[in-house]
């Protein structure tokens, strides 16, 4: 047996002799005793039971070049076996805010699917359902409840057609938060509402400055009523979008929601994130100098904080996973309210980066999104690859102006993985 390509190791200042290590391929974190490791590092004798554990968990494989191979088919394996297909559906690019940094920004106006688009993404995805696959829809913007009707009218027609396949359907929504009232939740649950994707960009001061409606109104009371009057019956997924003058502040938020009465264990997982750049990769006033790609800084101890802040409140959080940028999934698309489709939301405004129509089918896109860039020798012998298999294609593309080269978050995890660890186990707290 060969010590895998793909564990680190931290130390256990409070346990001395003893180390924690993370194989990155299962995220498996274990402890080991310093002389176990030394023997596991160096090929040394260990007892049955140690090498059968060390094998399951990822640590120990049988050939480190063919493991190598293995993590260059990983998305030729999934793709084939996947029987699950995620769709995000643009339903309209119309938004009743008027967030200062939205990405979407270039390409948004009153854009809206219109019914013939509609039917024919019925269609598709029923032809999808016909071949065994499980569907999940994401249902995007602009604000996707500006178009409510639109919406049941295509969850309805794709929950039909998957009871006549015998397979699963379910959605989520993008939403704002403005227009989800409980009515409306309690309406679209028996259509196959799943759970909820909202935004809240802080304490009311710092959000309603962010992300004021249209009109100029401040939008914070109307979003916190609603998540009050729903969180009991639906999951949400909370974000919320910092700059590097704010970030300190978002934990009052989270004081806010407990003020309201309102259960942290109800929340799918709460995560916020540096306000990002536009899709064409430009940025907004001040706001700009948040937008920044993983190798900045101050945002490694941007997201420590506020993750620390908010498993110390309660509140889910995301947790450390395997994980690789949606193009290189077969089965996960973006269809835009003109039947185009895309492999990301945020390529959205890019015809270079188009993949393809509802009604003619998708396209090769093996070169245009250089699927195959982290296949090297230095990514293939990174004990990372298994978490970002080469990034973000654009943030990397925001450096060169094309997918040429790799979104590398080697320094991004080497500044936060331990302690991102030590959260989770409890011992950082």
């Amino acid at each position: 047996m060969q010590l895998s390509h793909y564990v680190t190791t931290f130390p256990c200042p409070d346990k001395p002799g003893r180390l924690l290590l993370l194989a990155t391929r299962r995220c498996a974190v274990m402890e080991l005793s310093d002389e176990l490791w030394q023997r596991v590092r160096d090929g040394g004798e260990m007892e049955e039971e140690e090498r059968e554990t060390l094998q399951r968990l990822g640590v120990l494989v049988e050939d480190r070049e063919a493991e190598k191979e293995e993590m260059r088919e990983t998305f030729t394996r999934i793709n084939k076996e996947s029987r699950h297909l995620a769709v995000v559906v643009a339903l309209t690019m119309a938004c009743n805010l008027a967030c200062p940094y939205c990405f979407e920004a270039p390409f948004r106006g009153e854009q809206t699917m219109d019914d013939a688009i509609a039917d024919l993404l019925i269609r598709r995805l029923n032809e999808r359902m016909a071949q065994g696959l499980d569907l999940t829809v994401d249902f995007y913007g602009g604000e996707a409840l500006l178009q409510l009707t639109l919406l049941k009218r295509i969850a309805t027609a794709l929950q039909r057609a998957a009871g006549e396949h015998g397979v699963t359907f379910q959605f989520n929504i993008f939403s704002n938060g403005t227009l989800l009232t409980r009515p409306v939740v309690e309406e679209l649950l028996p259509l196959g509402l799943a759970a909820v994707r909202l935004t809240l960009d802080g304490p009311p001061d710092i959000h309603d400055s962010q992300r004021p409606f249209v009109s100029g109104q401040e939008s914070f009371a109307t979003i916190m009523e609603n998540i009050r009057a729903i969180h009991d019956i639906l999951p949400i997924d909370l974000g919320g979008n910092y700059t590097r003058e704010n970030y300190r502040r978002f934990p009052e938020l989270l004081d806010l929601l407990i003020a309201e009465g309102i259960d942290p264990a109800r929340f799918k997982a709460v995560g916020f994130s540096p306000v990002v750049p536009r899709a064409d990769g430009s940025v907004a006033g001040d706001l700009g100098s948040a937008c920044l790609a993983s190798g900045d800084s101050w945002t490694f101890q941007a997201g420590l904080f506020l993750r620390a802040e908010t498993i110390r409140r309660s509140f889910p959080v995301p947790k450390l996973k395997a994980g690789a940028c949606v193009v290189e999934f077969e089965n996960d698309l973006v269809v835009n309210w003109d039947g185009g489709i895309y492999k990301c939301p945020i390529f959205m405004g890019d015809e270079s980066l188009k993949v393809g129509s509802l009604a003619e089918g998708i396209n090769d896109y093996r070169e245009s999104h250089n699927l195959d860039l982290w296949k090297n020798e230095e990514c293939l012998e990174c004990a990372y690859l298994p978490l970002c298999f080469g990034g973000c294609r654009f943030l990397a593309r925001l450096k060169t102006g094309t997918m040429d080269c790799v979104d590398c978050r080697k320094e991004l995890l080497d500044a936060t993985l331990e302690t991102i660890i030590r959260q989770d186990l409890g011992l950082d707290r």
